[in-house]
């Protein structure tokens, strides 16, 4: 094959691909309709890491290193891993108590199940799909380990398992899917949570109560409800007495993730305009080097002419 008709088919390739981005934006992805969620009051947490021992058993995870009833853990902030998919960290605001003692706060972290999630919309083959009660479910059979999930999830929950050479599968929190799919069923942290800091419902019911408490005991909380507008609502969602900032939580945009990626996606891919111009200047820059290699005497057709 010469250049040339390795052009013509780098060209034909490149369109052939382009087509496989549609240039009309996706019909929106349906939202849950009042899915299930879970409400974090964080002036009830104590920190005793029931929820992360409980999830730990629910989902057959191994032993961490620092047994659960070892406070030294919370010398250093944790994140989600492959290994355990919720954490709680403790944070020093200054906030004290009534005889002037400094109160601690404790955070849960884990996989926050975006309404719209970024992760749903990255995952080219599916693996990631929002169900109608709520979670974000992960399909190990159908990832193939691009890991463009782990970029697109705003809170930065996916993590993927490079420990395992064979069979990598990406971790994060299953909002116990199985569980609440029965009747009755609760997520294992919220069960196992011994001052109900963790309440389990249907959205709607955890925002009323949210802002019941908020507007009953103006003192103990702010009047700020995280999870209800961050990246379009997520469903699970916290109370505080301590400004979120202060507790590790980032400051989000209201807008979906996903709308914004896939504008901008759509945008590029318009017409094919991106790839087929990407094409072209490829195509342009390799006529003029073996232009150049024919008039210097470089090129290949000019060596076996004389050859």
């Amino acid at each position: 094959m010469n250049r040339r008709t390795f052009l013509k088919c780098a060209a034909t390739g490149g369109a052939a691909a382009a087509a496989s981005f549609s240039a009309e934006a996706r019909a929106s992805r349906p939202v849950p309709q009042d899915p299930y969620g879970c409400l974090v009051d964080l002036t009830r947490c104590v920190g005793c890491r029931k929820c992360e021992q409980a999830c730990a058993t629910v989902n057959n995870l191994p032993a961490p290193s620092t047994p659960f009833d070892d406070p030294l853990v919370f010398d250093v902030r944790r994140r989600p891993t492959p290994e355990a998919f919720t954490v709680v960290n403790r944070y020093h605001t200054g906030r004290v108590d009534e005889r002037n003692r400094l109160v601690p706060t404790y955070v849960k972290v884990q996989c926050m199940h975006c309404q719209d999630p970024g992760c749903v919309s990255a995952c080219i083959v599916g693996a990631l799909t929002k169900k109608d009660n709520g979670a974000v479910h992960y399909d190990e059979s159908k990832c193939i380990g691009c890991r463009y999930c782990m970029v697109a999830c705003p809170f930065q929950i996916p993590k993927y398992e490079y420990s395992d050479p064979l069979t990598p599968r990406v971790r994060k929190c299953t909002f116990c899917f199985e569980r609440i799919s029965r009747d009755g069923g609760t997520p294992g942290c919220a069960a196992a949570c011994p001052v109900e800091a963790i309440t389990f419902g249907k959205h709607t019911v955890l925002l009323e109560l949210a802002k019941k408490r908020i507007r009953e005991n103006p003192a103990d909380y702010i009047p700020y409800i995280y999870g209800e507008t961050e990246v379009g609502g997520t469903s699970w969602l916290y109370i505080s007495a301590e400004p979120f900032e202060k507790l590790g939580f980032l400051k989000l945009p209201s807008r979906p993730i996903p709308q914004t990626a896939e504008s901008i996606q759509h945008g590029i891919f318009k017409y094919f305009w991106a790839p087929l111009t990407l094409y072209g200047l490829l195509g342009a820059v390799m006529f003029r080097v073996h232009k150049k290699g024919k008039t210097d005497g470089t090129g290949s057709e000019h060596k076996g002419e004389n050859q």
